[in-house]
């Protein structure tokens, strides 16, 4: 029986990809004076900044995060609700569901980059980086959401881009879907529960 579906953010509701990988790079030329390609920025999709700064080796952490979520809001332009994707979590509002959200971003992220898109009213509870003392693919900031929610992880399905999602839903003992509009591959997540090509596939596990 389904009775909460879980949405990651970066990538299967907005995409932000083009915000957080130009900012990181305008971030770490000013800060280490190296010119990075997008390819090499990618694996921080979906990750904790701090995890991701950590992992290039930045010197003060705390104060190049800061300076990065304030240049992502210089590339708010680029991102965008996912074509339908809005309609759908309208859709999904109306039916006996829970709805929530686990997401690397920080509390004050999700204020600042997905609160202005009118989103937030619609889920039940919204889990952030600054919520939990592990990240995905821990399993903890899922298990916390759905202890929200006071639905057990069988009930569940989170819906998500990376393989840090995926890993995240196993752990807890949660369904998976892949949002395959935000992965743009499969590869990885052959045992995914399901895998939705558009936004509107999500409804027909609600029907």
């Amino acid at each position: 029986m389904l009775r909460a579906i879980i949405f990651d953010v970066d990538g299967t509701i907005l995409d932000t990809e083009q915000a957080i990988l130009q900012s990181l790079q305008r971030t770490l030329r000013e800060e280490t004076q190296q010119d990075y390609p997008f390819e090499a920025l990618r694996f921080a999709l979906g990750i904790p900044g701090k995890d991701a700064l950590q992992r290039l080796n930045v010197d003060d952490v705390e104060a190049v995060h800061q300076k990065w979520s304030a240049a992502v809001l210089d590339f708010s332009h680029e991102v965008a609700v996912f074509e339908s994707l809005e309609e759908v979590i309208q859709h999904l509002a109306t039916k006996p569901l829970q709805l929530g959200i686990v997401t690397s971003k920080t509390a004050q992220e999700v204020v600042d980059e997905f609160e202005p898109f009118g989103l937030s009213e619609y889920f039940q509870h919204i889990v952030s980086a600054s919520d939990t003392e592990k990240h995905k693919p821990h399993p903890e900031p899922l298990l916390k959401c759905l202890d929200a929610l006071q639905v057990a992880p069988e009930e569940a399905i989170y819906i998500g881009d990376s393989i840090y999602d995926f890993q995240c839903a196993k752990q807890a003992g949660a369904k998976f879907a892949l949002a395959h509009w935000g992965a743009k591959s499969t590869i990885g997540f052959e045992e995914a529960d399901y895998v939705f090509y558009e936004p509107k596939d999500i409804l027909a596990i609600v029907k």
